[in-house]
């Protein structure tokens, strides 16, 4: 797995980014969200990726957040019908905090306004993310409590969801290794101590 990519942006157009790392250029799908963000041509940076593997391709997808990386996941792997392509089209249509608000109010009619994405679409998502991954009321928990070990705990368990894991064990998971660790841990120390406790 690619997980991240640093060099030289060579070309940015919308939804696309060719990347130099060591003399190799490598083309990598970004939504507008991210592609918005981006330095100008022939400046060093780093981007965070997400590699796509079907039978006759491999695609880079690149998002200049972590948010943005784990809801895209979240969205590929946990909601049925939406693939890597509608998952751009999402983040492309409204922020992070935007979707994870809709979603928790049942806002069909926002969802339904991304390019792509339709009624129907926008109903099996509040309802998959809502009923099947039980990750609602986990954003519904960090909109009310954004702040101190709480947000860590609920960071990290979303990360573990968008990577597959059922939202019971993440949580599970997560609340022992806090439990068992007197240091004050971030949430990607978390994540990969969780990991290692599930695997």
């Amino acid at each position: 797995m690619i997980t991240y990519l640093s060099g030289v942006l060579s070309e940015i157009i919308p939804g696309r980014l060719i990347i130099d790392v060591g003399g190799v250029g490598y083309e990598v799908l970004v939504p507008l969200s991210t592609s918005d963000k981006m330095p100008n041509e022939g400046e060093k940076f780093q981007i965070l990726t997400h590699l796509h593997i079907r039978e006759q391709e491999q695609t880079l997808f690149g998002f200049a957040t972590n948010d943005e990386r784990d809801l895209f996941r979240l969205l590929i792997n946990r909601v049925s019908g939406i693939g890597p392509k509608l998952g751009l089209a999402i983040l492309s249509g409204m922020s992070v905090d935007e979707f994870k608000n809709s979603v928790i109010g049942g806002d069909i009619p926002s969802l339904s306004k991304i390019n792509g994405l339709g009624k129907k679409t926008a109903e099996r998502i509040i309802l998959e993310l809502k009923d099947k991954v039980g990750v609602t009321e986990t954003w519904n928990a960090v909109r009310e409590d954004s702040k101190g070990a709480e947000s860590v705990i609920h960071d990290a368990v979303l990360a573990l969801i968008s990577l597959g894991y059922k939202q019971t064990e993440a949580l599970k998971a997560v609340n022992e290794i806090k439990k068992s660790n007197s240091t004050n841990m971030d949430s990607d120390e978390l994540i990969r101590s969780a990991l290692r406790a599930m695997k």
